[in-house]
């Protein structure tokens, strides 16, 4: 049996297995909002134009809402022989209302269609993507705020280099944060273009307001050539690839979680909330949450590559290779959404342990380069010298097993005879932190500041 939608040209149906990869509707369905937010302003647009009659544009409006209300109550047959979600809902439609339906696809073709019904879906996902990274952002500004004084150790080579603050560690994230979402801003504002009209791909011949329904719905404009309107999914492939540096943003800090949270470190707690047992060790408390999301940029950085693999040697303007942009973006977009809103409920969940960090923050002599600016400041050595001598220093407070500020003083005079008993208000953690007071440091009065902002800026205020 030939497809009634499309079947004038041929006398018999597909193969069964033809039918199988031909069809989209097991992953399409879920653009069906879109579709029929598109077929509505399209049939409008028909009638303005007088194309189709006031009439006919109106009973197919009321249709239209018909098959949304099945939809939306799961009550809606969803046929893999009609292939896709226009078909669908097309057929649908002639089934409610008759003739009228037949008119709906005048001056387009499921090429613009398509497109238009994905430019919708990845629209309004940058928005709620926005939204999502928000939540994560005031999150951890939130922490920040509570322990902008919380010392913990800074690492460089995942080596204990200088103390930093909590309350730093977390705005780091933010800042790290507020570019994604400005990735995610860019991209939907290039993608706020309709390709409605651009019909199969050389435009049509019906006096047909491309400007209309591009109002209609919300998009800046339309699409300036009908060529790149329905063959283009650079859109598609930009949010993939915002949320792939995203994505990895998020496993980092999962993996600082996971250590964090480990018995050896210690400098966070995460509640039942967001960990697992095991079933043979009753001991375990698992950070599975933060585990998870670290494994998401594989997935989401997959589907990436798998659509620019599909796209890389097509000509213009549609070929059926194109259908495979959705699953592996529904899929990977899928499980970043996923990946932020644990993550949201992770950092609100965790509990910083301050004991734990303030010890291993004076260890690995992470006061050195404070003892080097000391001398720098009071003894108005060349800095160069001035790293030489703490390097000295340093070898003899490992040789005796102590941190820099135990030292006694005639030990470090041994080094250079010059340091005086004010060195030891420098070399502390806690000084070493205040000291901190340039523009992005780690000082307690600047994170305090910038969380401050930041919650003010993300509530709104």
């Amino acid at each position: 049996m030939t497809n009634s939608m499309w079947g004038g040209r041929f006398a018999s149906g597909p193969a069964a297995i033809m039918a199988e990869i031909n069809a989209s509707i097991g992953f399409d369905k879920r653009l069906y909002a879109e579709d029929i937010r598109g077929s509505k302003a399209h049939a409008a647009m028909l009638a303005q134009q007088k194309i189709i009659t006031e009439a006919d544009a109106k009973e197919i409006a009321r249709g239209l809402d018909l098959v949304l209300a099945e939809i939306e109550a799961g009550k809606f047959d969803f046929k893999v022989a009609l292939e896709d979600i226009h078909m669908n809902v097309e057929s649908r439609l002639k089934d409610l209302i008759g003739e009228p339906a037949g008119r709906l696809h005048t001056a387009r073709s499921r090429n613009d269609q398509i497109a238009t019904d994905m430019r919708l879906y990845m629209r309004e996902l940058c928005d709620q993507t926005d939204a999502a990274i928000a939540d994560l952002m005031l999150a951890l500004a939130a922490q920040a705020s509570e322990h902008a004084a919380t010392v913990m150790p800074g690492f460089t080579h995942l080596q204990v280099a200088q103390p930093i603050t909590f309350g730093h560690h977390c705005l780091a994230y933010v800042e790290m944060l507020s570019r994604d979402r400005g990735r995610f801003a860019d991209a939907r504002k290039r993608l706020n273009e309709s390709p409605l009209g651009a019909a199969a791909l050389a435009g049509t011949p019906y006096p047909i307001d491309r400007f209309a329904t591009a109002k209609a719905l919300g998009f800046a404009r339309p699409m300036g050539n009908s060529l790149d309107a329905v063959s283009s999914r650079d859109y598609v492939m930009e949010i993939l690839a915002a949320a792939a540096i995203c994505a990895v943003n998020l496993s980092r800090l999962a993996e600082e979680i996971v250590i964090w949270s480990s018995a050896q470190f210690r400098f966070v707690s995460l509640s039942d909330k967001f960990t697992t047992g095991s079933s043979i060790m009753p001991q375990k408390r698992n950070p599975d949450a933060a585990e998870l999301i670290r494994a998401k940029p594989g997935r989401i950085l997959g589907a990436f590559t798998a659509l620019a693999v599909v796209m890389k040697g097509l000509p213009l303007a549609y070929s059926k290779d194109m259908q495979e942009d959705k699953e592996p973006a529904f899929d990977a977009l899928d499980a970043f959404a996923l990946a932020i809103a644990a993550m949201a409920g992770m950092v609100s969940d965790m509990k910083p342990n301050p004991g734990p960090m303030r010890e291993a923050a004076a260890t690995g002599f992470s006061t050195a380069t404070d003892l080097a600016d000391w001398l720098v400041k009071n003894l108005h050595m060349p800095f160069r010298e001035a790293h030489h001598v703490t390097g000295r220093a340093v070898a003899l407070a490992e040789e005796k097993k102590l941190r820099l500020d135990q030292m006694p003083l005639a030990d470090l005079q041994s080094v250079e005879p010059w340091i005086t008993q004010d060195v030891f208000n420098a070399i502390t953690v806690e000084a070493s932190v205040a000291a901190r007071t340039s523009h992005g440091g780690t000082a307690p009065s600047l994170v305090k500041e910038a969380a401050a902002q930041w919650l003010k800026q993300l509530k709104g205020i």
